[in-house]
């Protein structure tokens, strides 16, 4: 059967977050992040396990990179730690941290492999949340800092730049949920978190803009989940649209329509914080890309006990499933066919798809995860689909790279193209690994494969 090519120019690569990769969490001047306080906190984490070490990134980044080399990967989407850069958040600059990421961005390029910086990938300084964190408003100003300080240090050499990562978990799992950092349980804190991001996010890119090369691209990262209702009821509906307004039209239509959704505006009522005058404008900040992370759709089915939203997920029984979620590759295509019809971003890149399944070394030191390369065969059929239509999609960047820290979750699960023995740092690339490494030598991949 016939190769299914993408592109001429469509960029591949793999992603990283500094938090749950790098380790070195108290090392070379590098302050406490909420992530570093909350793991340590008794009962947060599966298994008490920390990132204090990780898979030790920060020491063997050489060798690590020289797996993205055997990958083939043209590019690296990393975070930096906000942290070990400013450890107090603002103020006095952390040299050595600097440094590190001289150094990875110098090696990758010698390399030929293009560095994608993203500024914020959850670890805030624990010295700024000890002032309100994200729930203040200071905050945009320290953001704006730090923004410019990596700028003027790395701006001549990193060509694309991101701002945050995922604002809706930031704000809403981080601060309504509380299942991460920073733990807290507070609607009105939440919503004030989110608004803050997003301007703190407009600010960023004008700064961002002030210091980069003309030539730099700046964007941001927005994991969008499709919505459907559990039945065709009227009041599913209506749950599944109040769920798609808090986890996807509360971040995009400020982003790229310069307001608030209506409906989440009435549904908030008083706990929506104020909006200063010009702050729509500042978030709205024109971008020369969106990235989209997709993991899964949300089947929604109205539920009046639900605080708050009056809605409750619904997960079909026959669906395929990982160890977190549904797996259903439609969704793929659903998502960015949806953003390019009512967003029209200039470019899009999808710059996180990724699945966990149990997966291990075989006698043979393989690591055969033909469930990963199904997945991965699958979403990728539904990206070309929504190129061929005319989205302008302009890559494509697997989570993750490597097995790491998975957020509350410890290191039960493993979502990356290379396993790692958490006790010896051992790297193995993976099947799925060397079938993505396939894909790229042939910028395509064959249907039956």
């Amino acid at each position: 059967m016939a190769l299914l090519k993408f592109p001429q120019g469509f960029v591949w690569g793999a992603v990283t977050s500094a938090y749950q990769i790098e380790g070195a969490w108290n090392e070379d001047g590098k302050g406490p992040s909420i992530w570093d306080g909350f793991v340590h906190q008794p009962g947060k984490i599966e298994r008490g396990e920390t990132a204090d070490v990780s898979v030790d990134h920060y020491h063997c980044f050489p060798e690590d990179i020289a797996l993205m080399q055997e990958l083939g990967l043209q590019a690296y989407c990393f975070s930096v730690s906000w942290p070990r850069i400013l450890p107090e958040g603002t103020g006095k600059v952390n040299q050595a941290g600097l440094d590190f990421y001289d150094r990875l961005v110098d090696a990758l390029l010698k390399e030929n492999i293009s560095p994608y910086v993203m500024l914020y990938h959850w670890d805030l300084p624990q010295a700024l949340q000890d002032k309100g964190g994200w729930s203040e408003r200071f905050i945009v100003d320290a953001y704006s800092e730090y923004a410019r300080i990596l700028a003027r240090r790395l701006g001549d050499r990193i060509p694309t730049w991101v701002t945050h990562n995922e604002p809706m978990v930031i704000s809403l799992a981080g601060n309504f949920l509380g299942e991460q950092a920073p733990g807290l349980q507070d609607p009105f804190i939440a919503l004030r978190v989110a608004h803050n991001l997003l301007v703190a996010h407009g600010q960023a890119v004008r700064a961002l803009r002030a210091e980069l090369p003309k030539t730099a691209k700046i964007g941001i990262i927005l994991n969008i989940t499709p919505t459907y209702p559990a039945t065709d009821t009227e009041e599913d509906r209506q749950a599944a649209r109040r769920y798609d307004g808090i986890a996807n039209r509360l971040f995009l239509d400020p982003l790229f329509r310069g307001e608030y959704p209506a409906d989440m505006l009435e549904l908030f009522g008083p706990i929506f914080p104020e909006i200063p005058p010009g702050d729509l404008r500042t978030i709205a900040a024109p971008l020369d890309f969106v990235g989209l992370n997709y993991y899964m759709r949300a089947v929604m089915r109205n539920d009046p006990d639900t605080p708050l939203l009056q809605a409750a997920q619904v997960y079909p029984p026959e669906s395929e499933y990982s160890q977190m979620w549904e797996i259903y590759p439609p969704g793929m295509y659903e998502m960015l066919t949806r953003i390019q019809a009512d967003y029209h971003p200039k470019e899009v890149y999808i710059t996180e798809n990724g699945v966990c399944v149990t997966d291990g070394v075989d006698f043979d030191g393989r690591v055969r995860d033909e469930r990963r390369i199904r997945y991965l065969r699958d979403h990728l059929t539904q990206v070309l689909r929504a190129i061929q239509v005319g989205v302008p999609l302009k890559g494509y960047f697997h989570w993750t790279l490597m097995d790491n820290f998975e957020w509350s979750f410890g290191y039960r699960m493993r979502f990356g193209l290379v396993y790692v023995d958490y006790a010896t740092q051992k790297r193995t690339i993976k099947e799925s690994g060397r079938w993505y490494a396939n894909v790229i030598r042939n910028n395509g991949f064959g249907p039956e494969a």
